[in-house]
């Protein structure tokens, strides 16, 4: 990747271009990424570079908020609901060979996922401890000895709170005599899972959003070829199927496999077309009622705030007191989305308020929020002048450009970073 450098004062700007493809262009070359906030972490795409470390500097501190890791759908009706259609269908013999062949997948894929509809998926754990132990062998020197000071929060959500274990395993495996203080509760959901009651409007059916969003959904689901593949009779399609709403649940079910351990795929009921605009629909229903979607005035952006104020607030009391170690947080996906926007990290956000131009302008959720992101700011003391510390910041592993004055790659002087924080409160 060819990058630009541009100088400014005394400081030396780093302008990343943005990534090479379309949306579009990424869902044709990977459809699992048309799942959205559904894709599984993308570790093959991790930049060497985010663990690199400033030429004099030695790494202190970690302040960290991650979504939980690859979870099942969100409810075992999910899975149920669609099997309950399929078998309805079968009995009254309304199904295709292909439907009869889908009811059998589902079957096999019941004996993974039954009572388990929320829920951490294996491959979530994995990933989690991945990212712990890829910080650790990057900045060992946050982490060593029995001084280090680790502390670790999660929402009360299971799928978090196992997030949260999973990266603190990852982290003892490389130092067992960590001593990680960690805590699921209300305690700490004013900052880790915050939405105000001024936002809740503006993400509800009421919402500015919402028409906008019900036309764009209705043009993108086009379900009659789908149909027609799966069930032999037509009026019992007319009579019994709610076809948009069985295609959304199918296009949810497909997009969820790539989490699951159960060897089973259901890509081949979707085009690659119909994939991407499913996709860019949910794309934009999270959007606009989580990111910067202008019409919310800046009410989902402003619910990270109290995020945003416990990274200061953490970050000030390493900085200043000289000690080393991580600060550790785990959610979900409407909280990366906004603290992300907030941040304005490229490519987070976007001022799109009609649903087809927001892809157009290079806004993917899949970029953004999949299973297990996260952003991170790894902090650096010089060496020779300890009171010099500098910030390089990551989403999903890899350097975020912000809009301030850069060092390198996601790199910036804390003083430039910490006064830019600042004034998002």
């Amino acid at each position: 990747m060819k990058v630009q450098h541009i100088f400014a004062g005394a400081l030396l700007c780093w302008v990343l271009p943005l990534t090479a493809l379309t949306p579009r262009e990424e869902v044709e070359a990977n459809p699992l990424k048309a799942g959205g906030i559904y894709f599984a972490y993308p570790a093959d795409e991790i930049a060497a570079v985010a663990a690199e470390r400033p030429k004099g500097y030695t790494p202190f501190y970690l302040s960290h908020y991650g979504r939980h890791g690859s979870r099942y759908l969100i409810s075992d009706r999910d899975y149920s609901d669609i099997m309950e259609r399929l078998r309805d269908a079968r009995d009254k013999n309304a199904l295709t060979p292909l439907g009869l062949d889908v009811l059998q997948r589902l079957d096999t894929v019941w004996i993974e996922a039954e009572g388990r509809g929320g829920e951490l998926t294996p491959l979530g754990t994995r990933q989690h401890r991945s990212i712990a132990r890829r910080a650790a062998a990057a900045f060992p020197e946050i982490f060593k000895g029995e001084d280090a000071e680790v502390t670790a929060a999660s929402t009360v959500v299971m799928r978090c709170a196992h997030s949260m274990f999973a990266f603190m395993e990852g982290l003892k495996e490389t130092n067992p005599q960590l001593d990680i203080a960690r805590e699921s509760s209300e305690r700490h959901m004013n900052y880790l899972n915050y939405h105000s009651p001024e936002s809740g409007p503006y993400s509800s059916r009421k919402g500015p959003w919402y028409q906008d969003y019900k036309r764009f959904k209705a043009q993108n689901t086009q379900p009659g070829r789908l149909m027609s593949t799966l069930f032999s009779d037509p009026a019992y399609v007319e009579r019994w199927v709610d076809q948009d709403e069985l295609m959304w649940q199918l296009y949810w079910l497909v997009m969820d496999m790539q989490n699951m351990e159960t060897k089973v795929s259901f890509t081949d009921l979707f085009t690659t077309d119909e994939l991407y605009k499913m996709w860019e629909t949910a794309n934009f229903n999270f959007y606009a009622t989580n990111s910067s979607y202008p019409l919310a005035n800046g009410e989902h952006t402003a619910n990270a705030r109290n995020l945003v104020r416990d990274f200061l607030d953490k970050a000030n009391s390493y900085v200043e007191g000289n000690k080393h170690g991580a600060s550790l947080r785990f959610g979900h996906d409407g909280n990366i989305i906004p603290l992300t926007a907030l941040l304005k990290i490229e490519g987070a956000y976007s001022d799109a308020i009609e649903p087809g131009d927001l892809a157009k302008g290079g806004y993917a959720n899949f970029r953004i929020s999949p299973m297990a992101s996260n952003v991170q700011m790894i902090f650096f003391r010089n060496n020779r002048t300890p009171e010099d510390v500098v910030v390089r910041v990551l989403l999903n592993e890899k350097p975020a450009t912000l809009p301030i004055e850069s060092t390198g790659p996601g790199l910036y002087a804390w003083p430039v970073l910490k006064k830019y924080m600042e004034s998002l409160l």
